[in-house]
């Protein structure tokens, strides 16, 4: 089973630099695919990925929560979203988001939609085209 990164990515990048596999690839374009994604076929369970994620935001796949609680202040990135985020990733690489939303303490999201965007992005997106590189 491979691990899923959530749309509580806000593309740090910590987990690709640790990935013995390199299955960790960004969304591109960001705007249709905002945060970073792990190839289910190439994916080792390692988990390696997991503590580097200052977001919290990736899980085995069977433990994608569908009743996140937001602590307050996380954000969501979803390409249906319209705010605005600017930070700096782990290299101090600006990292500039339009498709966010800051979620409110004690909001309940539900993140297993997205396991299928997930596969979606390998299956049908850029990612394929990254798998037959």
């Amino acid at each position: 089973m491979t691990y899923i990164i959530t749309s509580l990515c806000l593309r740090d990048g910590g987990c690709m630099d640790v990935c013995p596999v390199e299955c960790i690839i960004p969304g591109k374009p960001v705007e249709e695919w905002p945060w970073m994604y792990i190839d289910p076929d190439t994916c080792i369970d390692c988990g390696a990925c997991v503590p580097e994620c200052p977001y919290e935001a990736i899980f085995p796949e069977d433990e994608v929560p569908d009743a996140y609680e937001a602590q307050g202040g996380e954000y969501i990135c979803k390409r249906d979203l319209t705010g605005h985020y600017e930070n700096t990733d782990h290299n101090g690489e600006p990292v500039v988001l339009e498709t966010t939303r800051q979620l409110e303490a004690g909001e309940v999201i539900d993140l297993t939609p997205d396991i299928e965007e997930n596969y979606k992005f390998f299956a049908e997106g850029p990612g394929y085209a990254a798998q037959e590189d």
